[in-house]
């Protein structure tokens, strides 16, 4: 599978930017999931990448094909891509059964293959099979109907599926009547030796051509398998149906319309047509929108085991993190069209990079709190927090805060300069949807309470604060009253105030609080995070001790 590598792209109509010059690398059997606000942009790089939408400028590369180049003029269609789409909305064709769905697109393919004998190459895999006879009386004795009497099809289903043929090879093995036969192996080998002649005669007409057969029934020419444009033919194209079918467990239903199947059926038809063609790259914008909640949580089990079993690379969109969280290898966070993190989900997690990134992942929300403070001679930063709560900051990795600060404000001064390089050249025009400040949302009791914004200074800090962190016991150090418990079995989300501040907890096991209740807590030695109140970059991770 091919790594995809995405050099400055961008997409835009008049001044606005829909994706705002993108620059990543998507690894090999990478599953990668672009996430974000509603309007950021991921469906757009989707589209871009896919081919279904031309950026204004950048450059694309599957592999090491270059599909899209704005300065050398190149951009591939989407239907030589070799890519894969799987939509929000299924598109399964209603008046098509489930393989003539799958099947539909199969059949449309013209291109560049090899020439092979399948009637050789079927022929050397029935002398396979027909080895064991008693294997295949077996298979077809397990398979009765309430009566006791033989099920004929769901028999060359189990055939189909146990040996990997098509369908016209397991009927032409159900029509041997092997399970009749008071001799099955002596039937078998009968057949085995008609089928060895044809195998050698086939063969024998290849080598006085000049195009000899391989292994694998290629004709070649000078060592060398012969290719040229051609369609799929009815055995190759049944041999993809069931190949996918297996892959996603829809082999029963293949003579059924889609709306004899329910929704996460239909999503696997949909999944199942996607694949078969063999893309290189596998597209998905929000496929499980559609679907219960249920439904959903057993689809992404199926999507993380469909990712694994196939080995492609996939790019998903999603604006629901907890779906990126659980399935991505990568997530790739956009908002307003420019990349804010592209990192292992843990990674993105646990160390964000601004605030926008710390608010955007995670359930429940992070919780944010305004601090300021200076950086003592041991390296803690000393915080005054949540209405006069004093503490420290201790970061992970040691951290001289004043250089810190320099290559914040070098970061701002050279994104300026790159920004005013860019309109310099007349083909480029300044953005219109602006880049603005992350606003963090302060929960607090009355929302109504304004309080002018003031210029934050170097001694400004934001702190982030996952749930998981807030540690309610007696020995807490902070005073705290419950304003909200909501319990669901495994654990209670507590919401406590602390004066006109709210702060989300997360309290595992079958402890449970009353409203109002009078509790105590601190942050024990889990991590925090570190934010300017300028930038709102991560300055460091670290804890936070309670004086």
């Amino acid at each position: 599978m091919p790594e995809i590598i995405l050099t400055d792209v961008t997409k835009r109509w008049g001044n606005f930017f829909a994706v705002d010059h993108l620059s990543m690398t998507i690894e090999d059997n990478a599953f990668v999931t672009l996430l974000g606000p509603s309007g950021c942009g991921k469906t757009t790089t989707l589209r871009m990448i896919a081919g279904l939408e031309t950026p204004t400028t950048g450059r694309i590369t599957i592999g090491d094909r270059v599909v899209f180049d704005s300065d050398l003029g190149i951009n591939v269609p989407a239907n030589k891509r070799r890519v894969g789409f799987l939509f929000q909305n299924y598109a399964l064709w209603p008046n098509m059964t489930v393989y003539q769905n799958i099947s539909f697109g199969l059949a449309n393919i013209k291109e560049e293959m090899a020439v092979i004998d399948f009637k050789a190459r079927v022929a050397a895999r029935k002398i396979e099979i027909l080895r064991d006879a008693a294997k295949i009386v077996a298979i077809i004795n397990d398979c009765v109907d309430k009566s006791g009497k033989p099920d004929l099809d769901r028999a060359i289903l189990k055939l189909i599926d146990t040996y990997e043929i098509s369908i016209y090879t397991a009927k032409d093995l159900l029509n041997l009547g092997l399970q009749k036969a008071d001799a099955p192996q002596a039937l078998a080998d009968e057949q085995i030796a008609k089928l060895e002649a044809f195998v050698a005669s086939e063969k024998a007409a290849a080598d006085k051509k000049g195009t000899p057969l391989n292994d694998a029934f290629e004709y070649t020419k000078g060592g060398e398998t012969i290719r040229k444009v051609r369609k799929l033919c009815k055995e190759e194209i049944d041999l993809s149906v069931r190949r996918v079918s297996r892959i996603v467990k829809i082999g029963m239903f293949m003579d059924r319309y889609p709306a004899e199947l329910s929704g996460g059926q239909q999503q696997r038809v949909a999944i199942a047509r996607t694949l078969a063609p063999e893309p290189t790259v596998l597209f998905m914008d929000e496929p499980l929108s559609n679907l219960d909640a249920k439904l959903r949580l057993e689809m992404r089990s199926e999507l993380q085991r469909l990712h694994l079993e196939t080995g492609s690379t996939f790019v998903y969109v999603t604006h629901d993190q907890m779906e990126a969280m659980t399935l991505a290898t990568k997530i790739c966070l956009i908002e307003n069209g420019v990349l804010r993190q592209y990192d292992a989900p843990l990674t993105v997690y646990r160390n964000p990079s601004d605030t926008f990134v710390a608010d955007f992942v995670g359930s429940p929300s992070i919780n944010f709190a305004e601090a300021e403070g200076d950086q003592n001679a041991d390296g803690g930063i000393e915080l005054s927090f949540l209405g006069g709560v004093k503490g420290i900051f201790r970061p992970t990795s040691p951290l001289n805060y004043a250089e810190w600060v320099e290559k914040d404000l070098a970061t701002d001064r050279s994104i300026a300069e790159w920004r005013a390089e860019l309109l310099k050249d007349k083909r480029n025009v300044e953005k219109g949807n602006k880049d603005t400040l992350f606003k963090c949302h302060i929960a607090k009791v009355d929302e109504t309470e304004f309080e002018e914004p003031k210029e934050a200074t170097t001694r400004d800090f934001m702190l982030g604060i996952r749930p998981e962190a807030v540690k309610i016991s007696p020995k807490g150090k902070i005073k705290a009253e419950v304003y909200s418990s909501m319990p669901t079995g495994m654990e209670t989300t507590v919401r406590l105030r602390v004066g006109n501040l709210l702060l989300t907890g997360v309290s595992f096991g079958k402890t449970t609080f009353a409203l109002e209740e009078k509790v105590r807590f601190d942050f024990g030695k889990e991590e925090v995070a570190l934010f300017s109140a300028r930038s709102g970059r991560l300055i460091a991770t670290g804890t936070l001790e309670i004086l």
